[in-house]
């Protein structure tokens, strides 16, 4: 029978004939999804129409419109029917009569009514009220009556929508963030509301009410096609259940599958989370663009007001090379150039998550279509990239999805795909594997103070679950992925090691500490065997306690963080012996011992940067201004090498570094050691760094520039502090991530022949500037440094004596550690 038939059967029939048609429609194998929806809208409005024929009897001034989800012509087997009776107020009374001969059929019928009868002022006042109501009759459509009316609504309801829309998409913003706080998110649920929750139909009909307000406009593609798979799979549960529900529960998950035709229950939900993926990420989009929109409303004319009329120039402010930072979002400078800049999505992210700012809807769709695949291995900035990204804490979060949304993600890590949107049937786990993953590595961003190479356990945070895309036991499957990826991003085989170490044995704290006793050497021994090192327990540590507090809260407690540092002290004893000591200083190279002693007899420091292809400009008394470029092969270490050679005095390490933060260069990697000149030359001693810098964007500045400004540093007569407060004076103040606070210890035991203080903080410009002027000021003298960044984390080593020469007593140790501590969380 063809829907024009079902329809003329229910014209013919009256109630019953509808109701017979309704279920030959719905209970017809051959049609479901927007067809079986279209047609049910029309069976009801002929239907209805006749109902309204027949109780009328030509009253004129008086109409039937469908609003809400009926008025757009979608009805999904259980829906309400939303209909408006509009009248223009000439016979209340016979409209009153009218009303009772339409609701009472539907109602006969068993069918959810949601009605109402109002002239068209009422209508309009009533909107101006009520916000749902004026959602629901921006899909007015007239059924039957008086054409007029229905169109003079319409076109006066719309008009009052985009004329009151700076007022109402606020109100509308706020219901939906109270509705998602009420619903959680839709993509995470096990057991989702497919209309309430955050990613639903309802925020799918706010983006359609956006959009009719003519201010701004939600990213197109992929929305209707989301919204379709949610409608299809509520018209399945309302075909399962009998019921018009909404929620789509455990139980009746596999019955929804098999009618929809799809594999298995967890089929089905990946289905529904990249819907409301798409539909969530859409949402955040436009209501960005809402508030960029009303705030320069608001701010226009007192700017034309200040400049005598004219557009506005919007204020671009550098965040990174070929990244500005423009009206609240991230977006691409104007020389950046994707297609020949790979790392250029990476670099954009990790700006963005470490400025706490959303990546710009048209600067990932670029980055997405232009942008070059990574080589592999990726080049060693690519790696530094995603670390920084990973350890942004919760910024990251948006930032990733931004990525996802455009496919990004999948093409920097191919195998992401297998847990995107992978639901996890477990009652402690809360978010689905993919979010679960990143959610990690948010935890993990707060106890990188807590591991000497933040990297690894950034990184492992992110591959630790990997392996649930595939069948067997998840850490054995994870182990082999995780050495693969780790090897294509760039790490070398020991870090590698690591890597698939720590995905491999991510549960073997936790399992052993509350499974096993304890107090049997051989647990602890079997542990220790197979974690290995004291560096990698210290990693597994943490990960594992990030990875139980991104499960979700009842994976963690306070009893359970006592018994796995309770193992992990026992561990550690076991492992004790394998503590490093102070490394030797390596020989000096002929380059290096031919710079100290230029240095050593023209009393001054002298300078020489290397580019990666070994072209070295160097910077003496009296030298011409040499150009340095920047080249960086794949794979190569960041930035180029710094050497500079300066006669040993005081304050050196506060000078250099705080010359390198004023012209902006970035220190990667950084050591400083004495190097005592050859018995042929002179008793003395010169102050070698070597150093690895890139600059933060731009070219590297000229190596005569850097010498003179480091003789003026060395002799008082720069004001590096001075410099730097002017420039960050100079950009406005970014509300950016919260960092976890810098962390000043003592090393107990790591050298004879200094004390050893290690710090672990937030990477920023001046940051060894800061920590050389808190040293000098607490009299000690910096013997020898190893200094790291990795991603956005210093991880520095300061080996410091006594102006004698010797370690620091314990309590003066304690006591530097201390006020350098406090200088940094100033």
């Amino acid at each position: 029978m063809t829907g024009t038939d079902v329809r003329t059967e229910a014209e013919d029939s009256g109630p019953g004939g509808y109701a017979a048609a309704r279920l030959r429609l719905l209970t017809e194998g051959a049609r479901s999804g927007p067809p079986r929806r279209t047609a049910l809208a029309e069976l009801t409005d002929d239907w209805l129409r006749g109902l309204f024929g027949a109780a009328a009897g030509g009253m004129p001034g008086v109409c039937l419109v469908a609003v809400g989800g009926y008025g757009r012509g979608e009805l999904s087997p259980r829906s309400d029917l939303d209909l408006l009776l509009l009248h223009d107020g000439s016979d209340p009374g016979a409209v009153a009569a009218l009303a009772d001969r339409l609701w009472y059929p539907v109602w006969d019928l068993g069918l959810a009514l949601d009605h109402s009868v109002r002239t068209p002022a009422e209508a309009r006042k009533t909107a101006g009220e009520d916000l749902k109501v004026q959602l629901g009759l921006l899909d007015a459509r007239h059924l039957a009556g008086d054409l007029g009316l229905t169109t003079g609504l319409r076109t006066a309801v719309l008009a009052d929508w985009r004329n009151q829309a700076p007022k109402r998409l606020p109100e509308l913003q706020q219901l939906c963030a109270e509705r998602a706080e009420r619903q959680g998110e839709l993509r995470y649920l096990l057991e989702p509301d497919l209309k309430e929750a955050r990613g639903g139909l309802r925020d799918a009909t706010a983006l359609r009410a956006v959009a009719a307000s003519w201010l701004a406009d939600a990213p197109r593609e992929g929305l209707a096609e989301a919204r379709r798979q949610l409608l299809d799979v509520r018209d399945a549960l309302h075909l399962t259940t009998g019921r018009a529900t909404d929620r789509l529960a455990l139980q009746e998950q596999d019955q929804v599958a098999a009618a929809l035709g799809l594999l298995d229950a967890d089929t089905l939900l990946r289905q529904v989370y990249e819907a409301a993926r798409v539909i969530a990420y859409a949402s955040d989009v436009t209501w960005r663009e809402v508030g960029r929109v009303l705030r320069s409303r608001a701010v226009r004319p007192r700017l034309r007001a200040m400049l005598g009329g004219g557009k506005p120039v919007a204020e671009r402010s550098p965040l990174a090379e070929g990244v500005v930072e423009q009206d609240g979002e991230v977006v691409l400078a104007r020389a950046a150039r994707p297609e020949r800049d790979p790392v250029l999505p990476l670099r954009a992210a990790a700006a963005a998550a470490q400025a706490g700012l959303p990546l710009s809807l048209h600067a990932v769709r670029r980055m997405a279509a232009t942008a070059r695949p990574l080589p592999t291995p990726w080049p060693a900035e690519a790696r530094e990239q995603l670390v920084t990204l990973l350890g942004s804490g919760r910024p990251t979060v948006d930032v990733w999805e931004a990525l996802e949304a455009e496919g990004l993600v999948s093409r920097l890590l191919p195998d992401w795909d297998r847990v995107r949107c992978r639901p996890q049937r477990n009652a402690v786990h809360i978010w689905t594997v993919d979010r679960h993953l990143i959610e990690t590595a948010v935890r993990a961003s707060a106890l990188t103070r807590r591991v000497g190479r933040p990297d690894l356990l950034l990184v492992s945070a992110l591959l630790h679950d990997i392996g649930k895309g595939w069948p067997g036991d998840h850490s054995v499957a994870g182990e082999i992925i995780a050495k693969d990826v780790a090897a294509r991003i760039g790490f070398d085989r020991a870090d590698v090691a690591v890597l698939s170490t720590l995905v491999r044995h991510h549960l073997l704290l936790v399992e052993t500490a509350t499974r096993r006793d304890l107090e049997d050497p051989a647990t602890v021994r079997s542990v220790a065997e197979a974690v290995g090192t004291q560096s990698t327990l210290e990693l597994l540590h943490a990960l594992t306690e990030a990875d139980a507090l991104a499960t979700g809260p009842a994976a963690w407690s306070s009893w359970r963080g006592s018994l796995v540092a309770d193992l992990v002290r026992r561990v550690s004893a076991v492992l004790a012996g394998d503590a490093p000591g102070e490394p030797e200083p390596a020989a000096p190279t002929a380059e290096q011992e031919r710079l100290a002693i230029e240095a050593f007899r023209t009393g001054a420091p002298v300078l020489a940067l290397r580019t990666q292809t070994g072209a070295r400009a160097e910077a003496r008394a009296g030298t011409p201004p040499a150009p340095v470029t920047e080249e960086e092969p794949s794979g190569e270490p960041l930035g180029v090498e710094l050497l500079i050679a300066v006669p040993d005095q005081p304050a050196v390490l506060p000078a250099v570094a705080g010359v390198l933060a004023v012209h902006r260069l970035t220190v990667r990697t950084a050591g400083l050691s004495a190097l005592t000149l050859p018995d042929d030359v002179d008793d003395g001693s010169v102050l070698l760094l070597n150093w690895r810098v890139a600059a933060e964007y731009g070219s590297l500045p000229q190596a005569t520039r850097l010498r003179a400004d480091l003789v003026r540093a060395l002799d008082g007569t720069l004001d590096i502090a001075g410099r730097l407060a002017e420039r960050d004076a100079a950009y406005p103040r970014r509300r950016g991530r919260v960092a976890p606070p810098p962390r000043v210890t003592v090393a107990p035991a790591a050298s004879r022949h200094a004390t050893v203080i290690e710090v672990r903080a937030q990477d920023a410009p001046g940051l060894l500037h800061r920590i050389g002027m808190a040293l000098e000021k607490a009299g000690v003298r910096v013997r020898s440094m190893h200094v790291s960044t990795l991603g956005s984390n210093a991880v520095d080593a300061f080996y410091v004596t006594t102006g004698a020469g010797a370690p620091l007593p314990v309590e003066d140790a304690t006591s530097v550690a201390r006020v350098l501590e406090d200088t940094l969380r100033g």
